[in-house]
């Protein structure tokens, strides 16, 4: 389920930590409560990153658009959709970018049974794409034109091609309005891959599978002497540690433990 959006310096709600059985009898598996930390810690995890792959892209995200200043796809509650600059920025980097407003933030799932992707707006309607090339987020059903494939650029690494259905792409134009400070344009209509149509996704860090693969693995290999002599039931040498560590990294702890247990009840009655 997705959880509600949060913005820097929002105030976060503490949660009530469960206790199971073991935890309440005091005998706690501490390297399970480390794992379970690092789970709950990417829940809430409400950072920012960038999408490398098609495959990272999930939940709340936000489409930089490739203009100067960089501005996000974005969606009024009519449906109306347009660029929005982007004020949470560092040091202008359009790789640093984070929605300073919901209108900016979009929410992707994969259309079931297809790899294409359909793109909720904040407002729980869905961002679609006519014949004409004319965006809007009016729709509460998915179909044909709510449906989009995202392409990863072959040869500038971290951006990616929003393609419809007529295989054209999302593309932004420069202003159609003479005025100062009018927008550029967003549409769906460009035939060819180029620079106007080439854009990052932005998403939140708590829904990229690498990172929190990466953040468990890390909790799984922190382990205590004393959590492994407890494990195995008698004192360990500092080589017999490091295996059982090393274990843990490459995936055969159990095995060694078991092997372990063995050795020492051979060597009490030997």
């Amino acid at each position: 389920m997705v959880k509600p959006l949060t913005f820097k310096g929002d105030k976060k709600a503490k949660k009530r930590k469960r206790t199971d059985a073991g935890e309440v009898s005091g005998e706690v598996d501490e390297s399970k409560l480390k794992v379970a930390k690092v789970e709950e810690d990417s829940e809430n995890d409400d950072s920012w990153v960038s999408a490398d792959a098609v495959t990272d892209v999930a939940g709340p995200i936000m489409f930089v658009l490739p203009t100067t200043p960089p501005t996000a796809l974005s969606c009024d509650a009519n449906g109306k959709v347009f660029t929005l600059p982007i004020e949470n920025l560092v040091d202008g980097n359009p790789s640093s970018a984070e929605p300073h407003d919901v209108r900016q933030v979009w929410v992707a799932n994969k259309v079931a049974g297809t790899e294409n992707y359909r793109l909720k707006g904040h407002h729980g309607k869905y961002l679609s794409c006519d014949k004409y090339g004319i965006f809007s987020a009016t729709s509460e059903a998915v179909s044909p034109l709510e449906s989009f494939v995202l392409i990863a650029t072959a040869d500038t690494p971290g951006t990616f091609q929003v393609q419809t259905l007529r295989d054209t792409f999302l593309t932004v134009k420069a202003p159609t309005s003479s005025k100062a400070n009018a927008a550029p344009e967003v549409r769906g209509d460009a035939t060819d891959i180029a620079f106007d149509t080439t854009l990052r996704i932005r998403m939140q860090a708590r829904f990229k599978p690498r990172i929190k693969a990466s953040k468990e693995e890390r909790a799984r290999e922190k382990i205590s002497r004393r959590e492994l002599e407890e494990a195995v039931g008698r004192r360990l040498e500092e080589d017999e540690v490091k295996l059982l560590k090393r274990a843990r990294r490459e995936g055969d702890y159990h095995e060694q433990l078991l092997n372990m247990k063995v050795k020492g009840k051979h060597d009490k009655y030997s």
